[in-house]
């Protein structure tokens, strides 16, 4: 249960996909004079030291967050999620990479909440020393608690502002973290229906990830943005990550034009020809869309009048 630790996979390819996402998210809640909190149920360490021997066994972060790092002329959720990774690495080299509770303490406004939950005690005793280092009224507005998220999250719900982000990222290492997953969605859906849940999950050769997205999009009456980052094909080992998605429940309006124009960048940034991307959302008919990771041609046929069929499905791929 407490093996994994994100520190040998930090700034990989998933957390790319992840950040830019829970970014573009934070961003456009803070645009409104409301408060809100956030909500991490798998929080990990708060920071990560790309320099230590863990990350540097894996190298993971050379394929993920570095190739992204000196990369000429990123989309604009690209460029914001590089200012913050920046603001982690002042001196101007990459030497550490932010989790995402540092990235919300960067983004939150001074009425804003923190709740964090982490299970695994050293992780704990990390993430209170990342909390350490933030502005004292940073502190004073978050709480960390050494507990499971899936089990604790749902007692604080609905947060007293009636808006926020609940951001779920377990390791996925017990496959019971997939039903554990599906059912602390529905339960938090009955106690914030208005709320923002923000679902990571890993593309790899395993039926539960598989069935996962598909299980969240058949929930009833809720909206959602359903992207995916892919790097590379599954291996005939079946073994290793290829690709991550993030599911999005209630997303903010603007978070599909802005991965729609990131999404292609990343992949090529990131994979090259092995990069590709796939875009769905609830609010219109399936539309599948095979665009070019390198620039797209000024000239496209017409689209073909979409079939109608349910669910309402809006998708790209790339």
């Amino acid at each position: 249960m407490f093996s994994y630790r994100h520190a040998f996979h930090a700034g990989n390819h998933a957390d790319v996909l992840k950040h830019i996402v829970l970014v573009q998210i934070l961003e456009h809640l803070r645009q409104k004079d409301k408060p809100f909190w956030y909500f991490d149920t798998h929080a990990g360490a708060g920071r990560y030291d790309l320099s230590g021997a863990w990350a540097r066994k894996t190298l993971e972060a050379d394929t993920g967050i570095a190739r992204l790092w000196q990369a000429p002329k990123p989309p604009a959720a690209v460029a914001r999620y590089l200012d913050a990774v920046r603001a982690c690495n002042p001196d101007g080299q990459l030497r550490s990479y932010p989790g995402s509770p540092w990235l919300a303490w960067q983004l939150l406004g001074e009425r804003d909440r923190l709740r964090l939950f982490e299970w695994h005690a050293t992780e704990v005793h990390h993430l209170h020393e990342a909390m350490r280092q933030q502005p004292r009224e940073v502190a004073r507005r978050t709480m960390v608690y050494a507990a499971d998220g899936f089990v604790g999250l749902k007692a604080l719900l609905p947060p007293p502002p009636r808006r926020g982000v609940i951001l779920i990222d377990p390791a996925y290492e017990d496959k019971n973290d997939y039903r554990r997953v599906m059912q602390t969605v529905r339960e938090g859906l009955e106690r914030f229906a208005t709320g923002c849940y923000a679902v990571w999950y890993p593309l790899i050769q395993r039926r539960e990830a598989q069935l996962l997205p598909e299980k969240l999009s058949r929930l009833p009456g809720v909206e959602w943005l359903h992207a995916s980052l892919l790097v590379g094909d599954p291996k005939l080992s079946g073994l290793g990550l290829h690709g991550s998605g993030m599911f999005v429940i209630n997303p903010p309006y603007t978070l599909r034009a802005s991965l729609q124009e990131a999404l292609p960048w990343v992949a090529q940034t990131l994979a090259g020809a092995n990069g590709r991307y796939t875009l769905q959302s609830s609010d219109a008919p399936r539309r599948e869309a095979r665009r070019p990771i390198a620039a797209p041609s000024s000239a496209r046929p017409p689209a073909k009048p979409a079939r109608p069929r349910p669910p309402r499905i809006r998708s790209s791929e790339g």
